[in-house]
């Protein structure tokens, strides 16, 4: 399945919204979409397709919590760019806390696509984000 397929999902926040994350989740074909945005906080899904990654990255001042709703991959975490020292392979279910300033990449290790929902606090992305592939997640943060 290709995750560059387009999926019309708009932002909810910062109105009042329940949904299932899951089932949200397991529909999201883009790389990254914004489903609700508030003041302090924020929650993406995103669809990573067979070896591809989130890419390394780093939040200098937001923390990040990222669970699997589907799929299998890895997740590579360190203080420093070049000395990932933390690594674990994760499976459906599994929660990753990620520190403001910690370097971070996760990794689909599956032959399916990898689903998983990511909190900001605070909010990382503009409200209303929705990069249908990486490429235009890695245009957008260029600038």
């Amino acid at each position: 399945m290709n995750c560059s397929c387009r999926l019309e999902k708009t932002d909810h926040g910062p109105d009042p919204y329940v949904m299932s994350v899951e089932q949200a989740a397991m529909k999201n074909r883009n790389f990254r979409t914004a489903v609700w945005t508030g003041c302090h906080l924020q929650m993406t899904l995103m669809c990573i397709p067979p070896c591809g990654e989130i890419g390394l990255e780093i939040h200098e001042d937001t923390d990040q919590y990222i669970r699997v709703e589907m799929g299998r991959g890895a997740v590579r975490m360190g203080k420093c760019k070049n000395q990932l020292n933390f690594q674990q392979n994760l499976c459906r279910g599994d929660g990753i806390f990620i520190a403001a300033g910690t370097w971070h990449n996760i990794i689909n290790t599956g032959r399916s696509n990898l689903k998983v929902s990511s909190v900001y606090a605070p909010p990382h992305h503009p409200r209303g984000t929705v990069h249908f592939t990486k490429e235009d997640a890695a245009r957008e943060e260029r600038g």
